[in-house]
C-alpha cells in the first residue's frame, strides 16, 4: 500500500456516505453525550469547590444547597449518558450492517479478472476490517476525540476565569501536547501501513493454505508449507514489532508530557494558593481537573494510536475498492432484446493484461439454435470465447452482438441472465443441494427443482442421502463427488432455461459412467437453445450441429465431425489421439 494515499478525510467521507441516513441517531449520540460529559467533567468539579469553600467558611446552609444542586447535576449527567447510548447502539447497529451490504456490493461490482488476482481469505479479511474499523473509528471519535475536546475547552475556560495562571498554564501545556503528538504521527502511520498490509498477506495465504490442504497432504508438503507460512508470518512479525514499539515510544513522551501537567498545575495551584490569590477550594478544583484530565489524556493518546491502526486498515479497504473497474456497465443500459440467441463476433481483438494476443480480427456467426463445438490446442483462445460472451472482460475492439445487440450496451446482469453457463469446474455454495439447484431460480417450486433433478439423472445420488435436498454440500461442494456436483450444476442450469447455453468442458474431469450420465442431462439442457461447447473430449461433440476449430486465435476449420475428420487437418489429429485411446493437453 502507498503510504502517499492515506488520507484519513477520505475514510471520513466514506463512512459518511453510510452514516448520513441515520442523521438522528448521529446527532443525538453527539448533543447528549456532549451535555452529559460538560455536566460530569467541567460543571460538577466547580460544586467540588464551592461545596469545599463553604465547608472551609463553616457556612452549614449554603454546603448543604451546593451538595444538593451536584446531586441534581449527577442525575442529570446520568441520563444524558444513557440517552446517549441509545443513539450511539441505533447508530452504529444501523451503519455496520449497511457497511456489510455495501462492502459486499462494492466488491461484487468488480470483474471475474480481479477476483483471479486476489486471495478470497485476504478479500474476506480486509471487509471485515472494513466494518470492524468504522466502529473504532467512531468510537474514538466520540468517547474520546469528543469528550476530551469538552472537558479540556471546559477546564481552560473555568480556569481562566478562577486565577489566568491556571488557564495559561494549561491552555499553553495543552498546544505543546497536541503539537507533540501530531508531529509523530506521520511515522506511526507509515509502520502501520506496513505492518496492515504484512497481516493481510497472511491471512490470504492462510486462507490460501488451508483451501489447498488436499495438495500439502498429496504431496507430503507439510513441512515445505510450516516453512513458507513462517517466513509469512515472521515478515508481519517484525513489521507489528516495529509498529508497536513506536507506539510505545510515543506512550513514553505522552507520558512524560502528563506528568509535566499533573506535577506542574499542583505545584501552581500550591504556589497560588500560598501567595492567598486561591482558594482552598480551588485546590480541590485544580487536583479533581488533574486527576480526570490525566486519565483521559493518557486515554487519548493510546486512542490516536488505535485510531491510526483502525485507519490504515480502512484506507486499504476502501483503496481495493477504488481499484478501477475493469467491466464496466453503460450509464445509459438498453433494455435486453436477447430472445433467440443469434450469436455474432463481429471482428473482435482481445488481449491479455500481459499484452499477449488471443484474437485479432476475430469473427464468427453462431445462428439461432445451433450447437457448437469450439476446440483446439492449449492457448488456442476456446475459454476466451466464453469470457468475452460473458463479459468477464471486454473485447479491445470490435463487437459482440446478440439478437443484433451489442452485449457492452445492456447491464451484465441482463446479459447473464440470457446465458446459462456451466463450467468444467462445477461451482457450489456451502449450502444444500436445494439452494444449489434453486440457485437458477429463486423463487422455483418443489416440483420444478424434482423435474430438473431426474432430468440431469441427479435423483439417483440425491435419494441415498441421509437428509436429502436437504443436505448441506460442504465448502466448494467437497462432500460430494465431481460428477455429483456436475449433475446439480446441470440441474441448476436446467432451472435457468436460459436461450443461450455454454459448456466449458463440462464432462473433462469425469469417468466414463458419469459422463455417459451427465452427456445425456446435457443433450437435454441443449434441446431448443442456441449452445456454445468447450470440448475436451471430442467423443462429446459428435453430435453438434457444427465444430469450430481454434489455432492462435483463428478459425482454422469449420464443419460437422465427420467433414473434419475426413480433412485430415487438426481435428482428424486430435480425433486419431484420442480414440486411439491418447489424450492431448488442449485445456487453456
Amino acid at each position: 500500500m502507498d503510504k502517499n494515499k492515506f488520507s484519513f478525510k477520505k475514510i471520513l467521507i466514506d463512512y459518511w456516505q453510510v452514516g448520513k441516513h441515520y442523521p438522528v441517531a448521529f446527532w443525538g449520540t453527539f448533543i447528549f453525550w456532549s451535555l452529559g460529559v460538560t455536566a460530569s467533567s467541567v460543571v460538577i468539579p466547580v460544586y467540588y469547590k464551592k461545596i469545599t469553600d463553604a465547608v472551609a467558611l463553616g457556612n452549614v446552609q449554603d454546603t448543604f444547597h451546593f451538595i444538593w444542586v451536584a446531586f441534581f447535576i449527577m442525575i442529570f449527567f446520568t441520563i444524558m449518558f444513557r440517552i446517549g447510548d441509545y443513539f450511539q447502539i441505533n447508530f452504529q447497529l444501523n451503519s455496520i450492517r449497511d457497511l456489510h451490504n455495501v462492502g459486499l456490493g462494492r466488491l461484487l461490482k468488480h470483474s471475474h479478472g480481479f477476483f483471479a488476482n486476489q486471495f478470497s481469505g485476504g478479500l474476506v479479511t480486509k471487509l471485515k476490517r472494513y466494518t470492524g474499523s468504522f466502529e473504532i473509528i467512531h468510537d474514538i471519535i466520540t468517547f474520546q476525540f469528543l469528550f476530551s475536546f469538552i472537558q479540556i475547552v471546559g477546564i481552560i475556560f473555568v480556569l481562566f476565569n478562577t486565577a489566568w495562571q491556571l488557564g495559561t498554564f494549561f491552555l499553553v501545556w495543552f498546544i505543546i501536547f497536541i503539537i507533540t503528538v501530531i508531529s509523530m504521527l506521520p511515522k506511526k502511520i507509515r509502520l502501520n501501513l506496513e505492518a496492515s498490509s504484512a497481516d493481510s498477506r497472511t491471512g490470504g495465504m492462510l486462507a490460501d493454505i488451508i483451501s489447498n490442504v488436499m495438495n500439502i497432504k498429496i504431496f507430503s508438503a507439510f513441512n515445505f508449507e510450516k516453512r513458507f507460512f513462517g517466513s509469512i508470518v515472521y515478515d508481519s512479525f517484525l513489521k507489528k514489532s516495529r509498529s508497536w514499539h513506536y507506539g510505545n515510544t510515543q506512550n513514553w513522551v505522552q507520558g512524560g508530557m502528563l506528568f509535566i501537567m499533573q506535577f506542574g498545575a499542583v505545584f501552581l495551584t500550591a504556589y497560588l494558593w500560598n501567595q492567598g490569590k486561591v482558594t482552598t477550594g480551588v485546590f480541590v478544583l485544580v487536583i479533581t481537573y488533574v486527576l480526570r484530565l490525566y486519565d483521559r489524556l493518557w486515554d487519548l493518546g493510546r486512542a490516536i494510536t488505535k485510531l491510526m491502526e483502525a485507519s490504515t486498515e480502512a484506507n486499504e479497504v476502501i483503496e481495493l475498492f477504488e481499484t478501477p473497474i475493469d467491466v464496466r456497465d453503460p450509464q445509459n443500459p438498453e433494455p435486453l432484446k436477447m430472445k433467440s440467441g443469434n450469436i455474432s463476433f463481429s471482428n473482435i481483438s482481445f488481449k491479455y493484461q500481459d499484452g499477449s494476443s488471443v484474437f485479432e480480427d476475430f469473427s464468427l456467426e453462431i445462428p439461432s439454435g445451433q450447437k457448437v463445438g469450439i476446440v483446439g490446442r492449449s492457448g488456442a483462445g476456446k475459454s476466451t470465447v466464453t469470457k468475452l460472451l460473458l463479459r468477464f472482460s471486454d473485447v479491445d475492439a470490435g463487437e459482440i452482438l446478440i439478437d443484433g445487440q451489442n452485449i457492452k450496451n445492456v447491464t451484465q446482469d441482463d446479459l447473464r441472465s440470457a446465458i446459462t453457463y456451466v463450467p468444467q469446474e462445477s461451482l457450489i455454495f456451502h449450502r444444500s443441494i436445494r439452494e444449489n439447484i434453486a440457485y437458477g431460480k429463486t423463487d422455483a417450486t418443489d416440483l420444478e427443482i424434482t423435474d430438473v433433478v431426474k432430468k440431469a439423472h441427479a435423483d439417483e445420488f440425491i435419494a441415498k442421502l441421509q437428509s436429502g435436498y436437504d443436505t448441506l454440500v460442504g465448502e466448494r461442494g467437497v462432500k460430494l463427488s465431481g460428477g455429483e456436483r456436475q449433475r446439480v450444476a446441470i440441474a441448476r442450469a436446467m432451472l435457468k432455461d436460459a436461450p443461450i447455453l455454454m459448456l466449458d468442458e463440462a464432462t473433462s474431469s469425469l469417468d466414463s459412467e458419469n459422463e455417459s450420465f451427465i452427456q445425456d442431462a446435457l443433450d437435454k439442457l441443449m434441446h431448443g437453445k442456441t449452445a456454445i461447447v468447450i470440448a475436451h473430449r471430442l467423443s462429446t461433440i459428435q453430435k453438434v450441429d457444427r465444430i469450430i476449430v481454434l489455432d492462435n486465435g483463428k478459425i482454422v476449420e469449420d464443419g460437422t465431425h465427420t467433414e473434419l475428420v475426413e480433412k485430415s487437418g487438426i481435428y482428424s489429429m486430435l480425433w486419431e489421439h484420442q480414440s486411439n485411446g491418447f489424450l492431448v493437453d488442449d485445456e487453456e
